[in-house]
């Protein structure tokens, strides 16, 4: 059996590592000049950044990978606990170090507002809970049923919060707008708003809140660079460089793939680990029930985007760890600007990675590498990102700057990627970050399914479909679709972890 991977992401990674560890013949070719997808690297003026992922959790998924492969991860990614977790810095001067110590955390929320000591401990509890019912429909499994749905007992789903947002529930527990707005910020995770989430994205907080963020030794990036190494060491072929133009179907399945070269690659399935309606409009041939599918996708809401600066900075900032939040002061009306205006914020919320401050070998002496990164709508006719991005940029500084970290005048290197970049580089439609959005009641049930409905032998791997973004559960969708491709081609499953 032949397979085919569109994309060397950690989705296409994964399911190639799942199906070779099987005996399957795997070729996986990637557009970019180097793997990863939207998980990569850039090197300037001596400084190196991680340019997509950042914060690692749920490190037991990756763990799986690897021992399914009969390897051990630690001998290919040296992985460190990341301690504080987030120094969170608010407009009134507050600040709070978020840490899965809940001694340090009681103390610190203590002199917020001690009311909210025992609310933040429900919190977590509800999360934990959250985490106990989905996980085995939404996370560690195939996509979601009905009949999967209802042997979840319907009292459990009422108490998982699917009624209500993810604000509404956090009203529930602390009163505070500090710890409102840190709570609802995870969120963000996978690119939606707490005011139109579903209060099931609790879980978010509770993987990271209770389970810790890992940092991979040599910056993020060297964790794709493990599992390409994995899986190449499994036999998989590995072409960069390598565009595909086409899905070749015959009698509505796949048979082959088509080159940007006009290469043709014969293929008893193929794994796209590119958005969903990117390959409905770009990759297969419109047969009827290729247009129905992406005209109904076409309409649905998308996730949100980013706007990055990478910036080599020619000084030290003692008061800034590895992961720093400065937070807006109206946090609804950011998420306004982004889902309603289409806009990016006009006073938006700020992260500031510096791995720098782990690998020092990331920056020259004196210099600290900053990734900064800011929620943005997906590409619309609302801003031009083409003649507005520098001017936004300059924004984003003066914003910076008002929280005592002015930058403007120390900048020896200076980078920048915007939705347009993010949709080029990975073929995320309207450059959203993880696809259709999260946002309503029952987003997780509309999420694309790994096995294509419309072109027989075709699956999907990615944050844009089941069982939704980040790294642990991008990973997961590889392992799904190598799943269903073996299912279905009569071999043997993995069960995922």
């Amino acid at each position: 059996m032949k397979v085919v991977i569109i994309g060397a992401g950690l989705g296409g990674l994964s399911a190639a590592i799942h199906l070779a560890s099987a005996g399957v013949q795997v070729t996986v070719l990637e557009q970019n000049a180097t793997i990863g997808g939207k998980m990569n690297s850039l090197a300037a003026d001596g400084f190196t950044w991680d340019t997509g992922p950042s914060v690692i959790t749920m490190r037991h998924v990756f763990e799986a990978l690897f021992a399914h492969a009969g390897r051990h991860l630690a001998d290919y990614v040296q992985l460190q606990p990341v301690e504080p977790l987030t120094r969170y810095f608010y407009p009134d001067g507050a600040r709070l170090d978020a840490s899965p110590d809940l001694r340090q955390m009681i103390a610190q929320i203590a002199q917020i507002d001690a009311r909210d000591i025992e609310g933040y401990l429900q919190f977590l509890a509800y999360a934990a809970r959250v985490h106990r019912i989905t996980g085995p429909v939404f996370i560690y499994n195939e996509p979601p049923t009905l009949a999967s749905c209802w042997r979840v007992p319907p009292t459990d789903f009422l108490k998982a919060g699917v009624l209500q947002t993810l604000q509404r529930r956090i009203q529930r527990y602390v009163r505070s707008p500090h710890l409102q707005q840190l709570l609802g910020r995870y969120a963000t995770y996978v690119g939606a708003s707490p005011y139109a989430a579903p209060a099931t994205l609790s879980v978010i907080a509770h993987v990271e809140l209770a389970g810790g963020v890992w940092y991979p030794r040599d910056g993020v990036y060297a964790l794709a660079q493990g599992m390409a190494r994995l899986a190449q060491e499994l036999g998989v072929q590995i072409e960069t460089d390598c565009p595909v133009q086409q899905i070749v179907t015959r009698h509505e399945r796949v048979c082959a793939v088509v080159t940007q070269d006009g290469r043709r690659v014969e293929a008893d399935a193929v794994v796209a680990n590119v958005d969903v309606t990117t390959v409905y409009d770009t990759l297969l041939p419109h047969t009827a029930s290729v247009v129905r599918r992406l005209v109904k996708l076409k309409k649905q809401q998308v996730s949100g985007s980013g706007f990055v600066l990478m910036l080599g900075v020619e000084k030290v900032h003692a008061d800034l760890l590895h992961h720093n939040i400065l937070f807006s002061r109206d946090y609804r009306c950011e998420f306004d600007d982004i889902f309603q205006r289409g806009i990016p914020p006009r006073d938006p919320t700020i992260y500031i990675n510096i791995t720098s401050k782990t690998d020092r070998q990331h920056a020259p002496p004196g210099c600290e590498n900053w990734f900064v990164l800011v929620n943005a709508p997906p590409i619309g006719d609302r801003f031009d990102w083409h003649t507005q991005a520098a001017y936004y940029g300059d924004r984003v500084l003066e914003t910076i700057a008002r929280f005592g970290f002015d930058v403007r005048g120390h900048i020896r290197s200076r980078h920048m990627l915007t939705p347009l970049d993010i949709a080029r580089q990975s073929g995320a439609w309207r450059g959203a970050l993880y696809g259709l959005s999260a946002h309503g009641r029952f987003s997780a049930l509309r999420r694309p399914h790994n096995r294509c409905s419309d072109v027989a032998g075709l699956y999907f791997a990615g944050g844009a479909t089941h069982p939704g973004g980040g790294t642990p559960l991008v990973t997961l969708s590889g392992q799904v679709a190598a799943n269903m491709i073996l299912r279905d081609m009569g071999g043997s499953i993995q069960r995922l972890p």
